[in-house]
């Protein structure tokens, strides 16, 4: 039987949320880790995994379930479990050689043993000769290293890695995962398991042996997937893209949705005023739209293949596809996403028909729109403050997002021509 490293259990994250609510970031975790593997954890932005991996170090607590570390309950930081962060977060004042031994030092290791060992780490992670610079004097990928060397020093038992690559370019990522591969292939440290959080599905299926998939809002876990591919894995591989593509599948399928008609009543019986529209430009909206339609495939293509087209990873493309499909113009099936008859119409239009369409689907799709039409045409001067929206979408959202989903959805009136913002006055009027 393998032998668990983590176990997780019914584990639940809330979040204040407004007067009497709570955000509900994490609801029913149930996985573990077990001695030589490496778990990826993969979602879109905001599906709680970055939480989820604090919750796992001890550095906050769930408010329902349990977390245990070879058997025993996690109260709070763990002594062989170290984090890798996205950001480098080192200590500016301090050389290489210094950043690397703080964590011995915070175990209490006299300084000639806690030199030695971070000596050994640093010739181990590839930053042999850099000992006494300085981070202003290292590279992105070199800063990441330390990173990496200041989390290993420590011998941890599990290594947790929060999007640890993300702030990388392409090529220094990539040859920061392939020598951290080598170093967990020929056992050069004392770590017995990694778990680490992505939103990048390449990254899963190139590191993991196991892929966790959550759902978001809140996040629970959708599926887990084997990878029994042997390292090194080369992504051009069939069975490599292959599982990129059924990854896709399953992080956009809905189940039942292929039915026609489906996908939107199942969106308008869930969908109302408190719905976290995603984060959207137009420009990314009608950017996508043509391409699918001018795509060789006529207005379809396969959702791995157009990310690699348009550079865009999960987190970028999810929400303009998830946007498209709401307002109606696109359908997600499987791995790919295919143009409606009226997404084929708005990519044929001009600009000024282009905006007729999108006002019309906007006002039918998104029911913050059509209540704040509803609220205008229904005072005397055909007009309300933005801070009467605000405080009624408080009720369901925190004050920042609240804020931010009324930028998205005025942005997005305001193209359409649907309503008038005056941002020096803060005042919403009918347009004409």
């Amino acid at each position: 039987m393998p032998v668990p490293i983590i176990q997780l259990n019914n584990v639940k994250k809330l979040f204040p949320k407004a007067e009497h609510q709570d955000l509900v970031v994490l609801d029913d975790v149930n996985f573990s880790l077990n001695e030589g593997e490496i778990v990826a954890i993969l979602g879109k932005s905001g599906s709680g995994k970055s939480t989820l991996l604090r919750i796992i170090a001890g550095l906050i607590k769930p408010n329902a379930g349990e977390v245990l570390y070879r058997g025993k309950p996690v109260t709070g930081p763990v002594d062989g479990v170290a984090m890798v962060f996205q950001s480098f977060a080192l200590l500016p004042w301090l050389t290489v050689l210094q950043n690397v031994e703080l964590g011995l030092e915070a175990q209490g290791v006299p300084p000639e043993e806690r030199r030695a060992r971070a000596l050994k780490v640093i010739d181990i992670i590839g930053l042999d000769g850099f000992e006494s610079a300085f981070p202003k004097e290292l590279s992105g990928g070199m800063r990441q290293r330390v990173g990496f060397a200041r989390a290993l020093v420590v011998n941890p038992d599990l290594l947790l890695m929060d999007e640890a690559f993300s702030a990388l370019d392409v090529l220094t990522a990539d040859n920061l995962k392939s020598d951290l591969l080598d170093l967990w292939e020929t056992k050069q440290t004392n770590t017995n398991g990694i778990l680490f959080v992505t939103h990048n599905i390449e990254e899963a299926v190139m590191l993991a042996d196991r892929i966790i998939i959550f759902n978001s809002d809140p996040g629970t876990i959708r599926a887990e997937l084997q990878v029994k591919m042997p390292h090194p894995r080369y992504d051009q591989d069939e069975e490599f893209r292959s599982l990129v593509e059924q990854i896709y599948g399953l992080m956009t399928s809905r189940g039942r949705a292929e039915k026609a008609g489906y996908v939107q009543a199942q969106r308008m019986k869930t969908l109302d005023i408190s719905y976290r529209l995603p984060d959207v430009e137009i420009s990314e909206l009608t950017g996508l739209i043509e391409t699918l339609h001018e795509s060789e495939h006529h207005d379809r293509m396969d959702l791995p293949e157009l990310a690699d087209y348009l550079n865009l990873n999960v987190d970028d493309l999810f929400p303009i596809t998830e946007v498209i499909e709401i307002l109606g113009f696109a359908q997600v099936r499987n791995a790919d996403i295919i143009l409606t008859p009226a997404g084929k119409q708005f990519a044929s239009a001009d600009i000024l028909e282009r905006k007729k369409i999108f006002a019309k689907h906007l006002l039918k799709n998104i029911p913050l729109a059509g209540h704040i039409i509803q609220v205008l045409e229904s005072r005397p001067n055909k007009s309300a403050t933005l801070a009467r929206f605000l405080n009624e979408l408080e009720d369901y959202l925190s004050e920042q997002e609240a804020e931010r989903v009324l930028r998205v959805l005025i942005d997005w009136g305001r193209y359409a021509e649907i309503f008038a913002y005056d941002d020096k006055s803060g005042m919403l009027s009918l347009e004409g």
